[in-house]
């Protein structure tokens, strides 16, 4: 007899680490990204807190920076996407962080894409897979 997802819940919720040891059930939380966000580049640790700083005193300087670090080879999560396409998203990814930076909302998105391009160059300098 196969335990029910009754049984299920309440092994999962008895294991303190969030995991149903015996049940077998697996739960699994993919992030859908947009096309901007899968476009950020994957690069070197140093360039990518480069970008971080450039971000967060010159909104959108960062931002295109790393666009330029596509034609140089960085890999993104659109691989099916021609390198120039890419590097277009991403120079206007820039545009708009400039262009909104006057209201503030520029400005913020500027510093968490610069965030983004740390924790993804972390992701690739740890060999840690961003997407199963």
């Amino acid at each position: 007899m196969e335990p029910s997802h009754k049984d299920a819940e309440t092994a999962a919720a008895a294991d303190p680490r969030g995991a149903a040891s015996s049940s077998g059930v697996v739960v699994q939380v993919r992030e859908k990204k947009g096309p901007l966000r899968a476009a950020i580049p994957y690069m070197p640790f140093p360039v990518a807190v480069l970008c971080l700083f450039l971000n967060t005193f010159v909104p959108g300087l960062g931002t295109f920076v790393s666009a330029f670090t596509v034609l140089c080879g960085a890999r993104t999560d659109l691989p099916d996407r021609h390198v120039c396409c890419v590097f277009w998203l991403n120079i206007a990814a820039a545009l708009i962080q400039i262009l909104t930076a006057i209201v503030m909302v520029g400005w913020i998105m500027s510093i968490f894409w610069g965030m983004d391009m740390v924790i993804l160059a972390r992701y690739k300098e740890q060999g840690i897979p961003q997407q199963l």
